[in-house]
């Protein structure tokens, strides 16, 4: 069973940036596509970014050359280092696995861009 914790959300400017952190417990993170999935207030939640237990990654349009997800294995980590935020990036971001039938859920982390 994994466990996941989300963090490094909070209050920026629009352009600003900001780097989430996400701790998984669990032997299967090293072999599992993880991804950051976001949840925008009154819409359904979707995949921004994900990167594979090999570190291909890939990219919503809406964030392609903006966000960089990265993971370390040793540390059982996913990161995702956003620039030059945009209002409508503002939600809830919460890391899972991707591609698999098993997707466990953490708290999620808050980012809300103010223009």
């Amino acid at each position: 069973q994994v466990q996941l914790v989300e963090s490094g959300g909070g209050l920026v400017q629009a352009g600003g940036s900001l780097r989430l952190t996400c701790a998984a417990s669990g032997s299967i993170f090293r072999m599992s596509a993880m991804g950051w999935y976001r949840q925008a207030p009154g819409k359904q939640r979707g995949l921004a970014a994900h990167i594979t237990s090999g570190g291909i990654t890939g990219y919503a349009d809406s964030v392609k050359g903006r966000f960089t997800i990265s993971r370390d294995n040793a540390k059982n980590t996913v990161y995702l280092q956003m620039n030059s935020l945009k209002p409508e990036d503002t939600g809830v971001y919460y890391c899972s696995t991707v591609g698999s039938d098993y997707r466990p859920w953490g708290q999620g982390t808050q980012v809300t861009v103010s223009s």
